[in-house]
């Protein structure tokens, strides 16, 4: 029952995570350029996604410390023994963990360089060139949002499942050594 509130915790957090960066991706900043007399320079709209993108950060960062204090880590819990879904739950860790650092990465870089407006005005004939957003890059922030969702529910439903497969060790017959079965 609890491993089922937590995977709904987690869903519901990944969730609110991936509609923040497609909000981000969809909210980039734009800038135009303005003329005044013989300099230009850059106007940029509302600077929202910066703020999305950062909130799509913090709610994935949550969301994946959920899963890992739940399992443990997989490296700081009782070793379980080796079966198909300690196997998968090995793999699906590893995967999980490089999914959310490239989302981690996609949102971070996105919303700092989204934050960043030239600042210089141009006093020649060329109009100043103004910094925006690459179109795409919350985009793929959400895309691995969504992958490290679905893989640490898998992981931790595999995990959850390796560790009730573990049957309790059977000390009744004799080791030989005293103290041996502690």
């Amino acid at each position: 029952m609890a491993s089922t509130l937590l995977l709904a915790l987690v869903f519901v957090i990944d969730l609110i995570a991936f509609g923040l960066a497609v909000a981000a991706e969809q909210r980039r900043s734009t800038a135009t350029v303005h003329n005044n007399g013989n300099e230009s320079f850059c106007v940029y709209d509302k600077d929202i996604a910066t703020g999305l993108g950062v909130g799509s950060f913090l709610f994935l960062l949550v969301g994946q410390i959920l899963i890992m204090v739940a399992s443990r880590c997989l490296c700081c819990g009782k070793a379980m023994k080796p079966s198909g879904s300690r196997a998968w739950a090995v793999v699906l860790f590893i995967t999980c963990w490089v999914f959310f650092l490239i989302a981690e990465v996609c949102l971070l870089a996105g919303s700092v360089r989204n934050a960043y407006h030239t600042k210089y005005k141009n006093l020649l004939d060329n109009p100043p060139s103004c910094a925006t957003l690459r179109k795409g890059v919350f985009g793929a922030g959400a895309a691995f949002v969504f992958l490290t969702a679905v893989v640490s529910e898998l992981y931790y439903v595999s995990y959850s499942k390796a560790a009730r497969d573990e049957k309790p060790n059977n000390y009744a017959r004799d080791t030989g050594v005293r103290m041996g079965n502690l």
